[in-house]
């Protein structure tokens, strides 16, 4: 995982430059949002549960996919969805957190739509669910942090479609 400094840095060290203009602008943007990043991780951590409850109610409660022979019928299968979208919510914050979406990549992306492919995960219902958690939390983030928490839950769905 890097993080918005560490990917400039090394971008400029593999160079053997030292930090430009455009590099130092993207470093003060990374810090100007700072205190804006680490309260939006406090609302998320704090409210999770109610993020990821909200969430499947807005996008899955009441279709086709919590009914007999769906994909979230029976108490495990929901289980496994909710544990899915919590893991979707962490480390798109994490990946908030560090500016940079490469955790995501690492931890959640590598090899995820062929494992969800092979277990017959409906992908186009999971980014559904991703698209409402990330209305959700906007709500409760303000504008400002869901617009930059956005970046990361489109990521996600990105790189599941």
């Amino acid at each position: 995982m890097q993080d918005a400094i560490t990917a400039v840095i090394n971008t400029a060290d593999v160079q053997g430059k030292y930090l430009d203009d455009n590099s130092l602008d993207k470093l003060r943007g990374y810090f100007e949002t700072g205190e804006l990043r680490v309260r939006a991780a406090a609302t998320i951590a704090a409210n999770a549960a109610t993020i990821i409850k909200e969430s499947v109610a807005k996008a899955l409660l009441y279709s086709d996919i919590t009914r007999p022979g769906g994909n979230m019928y029976t108490t495990r299968r929901y289980a496994a969805c909710i544990r899915d979208l919590d893991y979707y919510l962490r480390y798109a914050t994490y990946g908030m957190l560090a500016g940079d979406p490469s955790i995501l990549d690492e931890r959640v992306l590598n090899g995820l739509k062929e494992t969800y492919n092979s277990l017959g995960v409906p992908i186009g219902a999971t980014v559904q669910a991703i698209q409402a958690m990330k209305e959700v939390t906007a709500s409760l983030v303000g504008t400002n942090a869901g617009q930059e928490m956005a970046v990361y839950f489109d990521y996600i769905c990105s790189g599941l479609s």
